[in-house]
């Protein structure tokens, strides 16, 4: 058995039970951040400076990276002799059933981008993608429907979520099969011995907090756009948008509300207000679902779900592979700045929230075999995603094909698309509860986000052990987190959020990628019978 990493924390004064290290040094980063951002006047165009320059060097790798975990997991799951073997000891039974533990995987690891986006990404590429700019499709016609599915569904299929498949599948393995803790220093023992418990385990903890910091407070950010276009949909109060954009109030206003709400659910634990808002989360979804399945376009859905998975994975190896960098043509310009603003930035999202859905997804598959893993975690979660951009986006795309949004849909900001396809699709006695529940289910999305992050932040801070004197952690966690989207949010708007996200999911994909050559060596020494410790 591999000797625990232990990481080391205090025995008295605040942070007692935690890592006062690995604490001060993200709480240091965030400050000096936040005061960068206050007292430079251009930070938002140095940021993206900086975003640019990433992209020039790192776009590759993020293409790269992303498609090598998707091989992995699938292979991993294929082969009879891994596929079979369980998360755990031969004899450990799942804790949860199948239908349970299927929902909180695709729980964790999906919300607020489904609201965003159901209408607003195939929306989007209805006009303008890859194949609209090489000239293989017409854009605004029927004939690129299937290609706006195929760009689609890549970002929300097998790729993005192998991503979180491959840390939990790390950690479950590392915490079942060896003893370790469920942290995300655990999986480096297999490389780096009883190190990983010091300078190079502090550092990956440090990189763990920052992308899940980052990656929430990107989400946050879209959200609260969302949420004060729905906000302003229901009330009409002149106060939270203007100039067709939602006011800095408004955004304040709601990032207070978010951050509170959060802040009180992750105080109450897991098991009262965290579990509640999730299940809440659920039904609240499955309604909404239904609702536009009942009313909305069905029959065009069905259409667009089969031919756009078949598309999907006919163009997959080439999607998950094509780096486009030549800017010397207008094509290639054009090509490439599609990419960076979708597919990279995408890429990065996903690995910015890898920490703490990868951790969910080892805590609740404790007995699965890699193949029931691989189906719950990835294969099952990406048709779930299939069904409802198809059946939600679809159903906006086929209003302004038919003529009856006029063009309506397409003309609203992207975080109000969702609301103009309400306008359109419902007569107004039924406009106003449909909106209510977006608004109401996007809250919810937006709220289990947070509380969700800032326990998983507390609990890499502190070892992967429940602290019982956590209450002033939770609260200080919480304000870091509103005090990182306030002030992004001021400095530049989305797209400084879009380009933090881009430059700080960076070091967390190396510790991904470590991750995934730790666990092939962890499982190759076990399967053949070597001593598990590690040569130092």
């Amino acid at each position: 058995m591999t000797s625990e990493p232990v990481t080391r924390v205090e025995t008295s004064g605040f942070y007692r039970g935690y890592n006062r290290g690995i604490a001060v040094s993200v709480k240091l980063i965030i400050v000096l951040l936040v005061l960068w951002t206050v007292t430079t006047p251009n930070a938002a165009d140095m940021l993206l400076v900086v975003q640019a320059a990433t992209i020039e060097y790192f776009g590759r790798w993020y293409i790269g990276a992303t498609a090598l975990f998707m091989i992995l997991c699938l292979v991993l799951a294929l082969l009879p002799t891994t596929g079979s073997q369980r998360l755990g000891m031969p004899d450990t039974q799942p804790e949860f059933s199948r239908f349970a533990w299927f929902s909180m995987m695709f729980g964790a690891g999906i919300g607020v981008g489904m609201l965003t986006y159901s209408t607003a990404e195939p929306l989007y590429h209805f006009g303008n993608n890859p194949d609209v700019i090489m000239g293989h499709a017409e854009a605004l016609t029927a004939g690129n429907v299937g290609p706006a599915y195929k760009w689609t569904l890549l970002h929300y299929g097998l790729t993005p979520w192998a991503c979180y498949a491959v840390v939990g599948l790390s950690l479950a393995y590392f915490s079942y099969r060896r003893g370790m803790p469920l942290t995300i220093r655990s999986p480096f023992s297999a490389m780096l011995g009883g190190r990983s418990s010091t300078i190079i385990g502090a550092l990956v903890d440090t990189a763990a907090i920052l992308a899940t910091l980052i990656g929430i407070a990107v989400t946050i950010g879209y959200g609260v756009t969302q949420l004060a276009f729905g906000a302003h949909h229901i009330t009409h109060w002149s106060w939270i948008i203007q100039e067709n954009q939602p006011t800095a109030l408004a955004l304040g206003v709601a990032v207070g509300i978010i951050v509170l709400a959060a802040m009180v659910s992750a105080l109450s634990g897991l098991g009262r207000g965290i579990k509640w808002l999730s299940n809440l989360n659920m039904v609240l979804s499955w309604l909404l679902l239904l609702i536009f399945l009942v009313f909305g376009a069905t029959w065009f859905a069905g259409e667009v779900f089969v031919q756009g998975i078949l598309d999907y994975l006919a163009a997959l190896p080439a999607m998950s592979s094509t780096v486009w960098s030549d800017t010397s043509t207008q094509e290639g310009l054009a090509l490439a700045q599609w990419q960076s603003s979708w597919t990279i930035f995408y890429w990065a999202w996903w690995i910015a929230f890898t920490p703490f859905v990868g951790l969910f997804l080892a805590r609740v598959s404790k007995g699965r075999t890699l193949r029931e893993y691989a189906v719950g975690a990835i294969i099952l979660p990406s048709m779930m995603c299939f069904a409802w951009l198809c059946i939600i986006g679809g159903t906006a795309l086929d209003l302004e094909l038919s003529g009856i949004a006029q063009g309506t849909i397409l003309d609203a900001d992207l975080s109000a698309q969702l609301f103009a396809t309400v306008d359109v699709l419902f007569q107004p006695p039924w406009v106003f509860p449909v909106a209510c529940l977006c608004v109401l289910l996007l809250l919810t999305y937006l709220i289990t986000s947070a509380d969700s992050a800032v326990l998983v932040v507390n609990t890499i801070v502190s070892g992967g052990v429940e602290q019982e004197h956590a209450s002033q952690h939770i609260v200080l966690w919480s304000l870091l987190l509103g005090l990182i989207i306030i002030t992004l949010l001021m400095a530049g708007g989305l797209e400084a959020l879009r380009s933090v996200m881009i430059i700080g999911a960076l070091p967390f994909s190396g510790v991904m990628f470590f991750m995934m050559l730790s666990l092939l060596a962890a499982m190759w020494r076990d399967r053949h019978g070597l001593p598990s410790d590690v040569i130092e």
